[in-house]
């Protein structure tokens, strides 16, 4: 199964979105609400188009 964005309203009305895996485990969380459903799947397509290529920087080192 594909993983899945799952956009809900918190506490406050406002709108976030979370991302699960495959087997229901949520991966990612938006770090900010948003106050519209508009903005919410904004920043949706944004992780959507940018994720893929993104680098890893690892800061352990």
């Amino acid at each position: 199964m594909a993983g899945k964005f799952e956009l809900y309203k918190d506490r406050s009305g406002e709108f976030r979105f979370r991302l699960k895996a495959g087997n229901g485990e949520v991966i990612a969380t938006s770090s900010e609400s948003y106050g519209t459903k508009a903005a919410a799947m904004n920043g949706i397509d944004s992780i959507k188009r940018n994720a893929a290529e993104a680098n890893v920087d690892d800061q352990t080192d």
